[in-house]
């Protein structure tokens, strides 16, 4: 049974609950079961949206630097591995996933919402990537992810200062897509996943796969991803139940096949 953290399915949408009190540090034990939490659900017919959340108080301060301060180069050529195969399969569940972020989600917490297909946020959260200050870089997608998300010029500005940016300053940036208050993080993530785990399975995967194969591709290879994922989805049901619901001034009842 894993240590550091819960997964709940509730009507088609999990919940992945990260559970190391008091900041969410992430420990080489609490990655270990982040990665296979993820490709466990990544795997599940059942799962139609996937949420990541660290609790009412903080999303995830960072790795353990207690556990980080003693490890020579090589014992951190072998751990980088496992931190970056954790974090990349969050980034690869198929599922469209929400990152709830409450109080804080710095350094690796930060790179976590990173993975997520989109991030709400509490009006009073803080995020940011503070490695610079320890004297090292991020080093599970900072220097990646970020710039991909809000640009290069708005990503060296975190990565090389080390500073944290509020709720509506992330907004400001595109770091998150929504803040609500607080105590409506998780509610809200439930809401929209539970209305994206009532949609179109296949096409949702279908789009979220050529946005992030398309990302890594020049536009003429993108567009081929698009095109391919496009023309397929005439061979699902959904499509058929889409179209004639549209016809019909009807709301369609996707099955997901």
């Amino acid at each position: 049974m894993p240590e550091f953290i819960s997964v709940e399915v509730d009507d088609g949408v999990a919940t992945i609950l990260l559970q190391r009190p008091p900041m969410n540090a992430l420990c080489l034990q609490m990655q270990r079961e982040i990665k296979a939490a993820s490709e466990e659900i990544s795997g599940r017919s059942d799962v139609g949206a996937v949420i990541l959340y660290g609790g009412p108080k903080v999303f995830a301060a960072g790795a353990d630097i207690k556990e980080m301060a003693g490890m020579s180069y090589q014992d951190m050529l072998r751990a980088s591995v496992g931190l970056q195969d954790a974090f990349t399969a969050v980034a690869r569940i198929p599922q469209p996933t929400i990152a709830a972020v409450t109080g804080y989600a710095l350094g690796g917490g930060c790179e976590l919402t990173l993975c997520c297909d989109l991030r709400i946020a509490a009006d009073d959260a803080k995020l940011g990537q503070p490695e610079i200050l320890l004297g090292i870089i991020p080093g599970a997608g900072g220097t990646q992810r970020l710039p991909r998300l809000i640009g290069v010029s708005r990503a060296k500005d975190l990565v090389l200062t080390g500073r944290q940016v509020d709720a509506a300053e992330a907004l400001s940036m595109g770091l998150v897509n929504r803040v609500v208050p607080a105590d409506d993080v998780y509610p809200a993530a439930q809401e929209l996943a539970a209305r994206l785990a009532r949609g179109p399975a296949l096409a949702l995967r279908a789009a979220k796969e050529a946005i992030d194969h398309g990302m890594d591709a020049d536009l003429t290879t993108g567009l081929d991803i698009e095109r391919v994922r496009f023309a397929a989805l005439f061979a699902t049901d959904d499509q058929a139940i889409g179209m004639k619901a549209f016809v019909a001034k009807e709301r369609p009842e996707f099955t997901g096949n």
